[in-house]
């Protein structure tokens, strides 16, 4: 004869006890592992608002911006998504890499290092030693800008303007899809000539946001036109947009040394300063972390690595000023 098992109906108050260890558990592991994401683009700044922050590793980065409990992500999907990510195709740059605001994925920054040495070691013999953002899958404008402006002091206000600008479109794209129509932003924003701009009619505005080419909204081309307004005033007041921005550093570019790209900052409590008198003053689309992007790119603050061929060179600029 089988043997026949008879299983007894579980009572209430088992069905209780086990109710309740079950929900002791998920919120022990909802405090131990923070296993959502909340889907906003507060932090997008931080994801391709400087040189050494771009392409891959910007989507990358806005998409871990910031932790919710409200649309939760298996984590097997969260971390095959970075696994599945090619960093060197990407250009890992912002001059500063914008894991250094999620304390959680400090890990994660050592083995992009890693992934970033690898390159360097990689690199053809003779070579130039550049910033480990710039690799050799990196665009040739991302790199000539690199070599040739990122870094420099600037004191030209038309200068100043196009730079300005250029770090706000950060907000929609990252600096190797901005460099590559630099020289069409260049030819519809009169060569950033903040008088001509600040003069442009609706009928311009409207021309420039429908050329497809330039992937400027409408909202985005009266930012630009905005500023040039209110450079023109600052301009009026203190001699120059040059002697005004600069005057927040006490007219001195900060020389940093970092040694690796996890070090530098995507804002600091001076661009926070600066961005904050920019708004008072009327200025758009200059946030701290676009307004610490601009400060890169103007040479304002001198963020190469110290072991990039642009450091000296652009140090030794810096200390001819001072």
């Amino acid at each position: 004869m089988g043997r026949h098992v008879l299983e007894r109906s579980p009572t209430s108050r088992e069905i209780a006890r086990r109710t309740q260890a079950k929900n002791s558990l998920s919120r022990h592991l909802q405090r131990v592992y923070p296993l959502s994401i909340q889907k906003s683009c507060s932090l997008l700044s931080l994801s391709s608002l400087s040189l050494s922050q771009n392409s891959n590793a910007s989507s990358l980065n806005s998409s871990f911006s910031s932790w919710d409990t409200k649309n939760p992500v298996p984590l097997h999907k969260l971390f095959s998504s970075w696994e599945s990510t090619e960093f060197p195709l990407g250009v890992l740059g912002k001059g500063t890499l914008g894991f250094d605001n999620l304390g959680s994925l400090r890990g994660r920054e050592d083995s992009l290092d890693d992934v970033l040495q690898h390159e360097d070691e990689c690199a053809e013999p003779g070579s130039l030693k550049r910033c480990s953002w710039i690799t050799r899958f990196s665009d040739e404008a991302y790199v000539s800008f690199h070599d040739e402006c990122w870094g420099v002091p600037a004191y030209n206000d038309n200068q100043l303007f196009e730079l300005l600008s250029l770090c706000g479109m950060l907000i929609d794209h990252n600096w190797t899809e901005i460099l590559r129509r630099r020289e069409l932003y260049r030819e519809v924003f009169a060569e950033f000539d903040y008088i001509a701009v600040g003069k442009m009619e609706e009928k311009d505005i409207m021309e420039i946001s429908f050329n497809k080419e330039l992937m400027l909204g409408e909202c985005r081309v009266r930012c630009i036109v905005d500023n040039a307004k209110c450079i023109e005033k600052v301009a009026k007041e203190f001699g120059s947009f040059s002697r005004y921005i600069w005057g927040h550093v006490n007219h001195k570019p900060i020389v940093n040394r970092y040694k690796y790209p996890r070090s530098v900052p995507l804002r600091t409590p001076k661009s926070e300063a600066v961005s904050k008198d920019l708004v008072r003053r009327g200025f758009r689309l200059v946030g701290p972390v676009i307004v610490y992007s601009f400060m890169q790119a103007a040479g304002i603050a001198v963020d190469h690595l110290i072991d990039c061929f642009r450091f000296n060179e652009c140090a030794r600029v810096a200390e001819k000023s001072l």
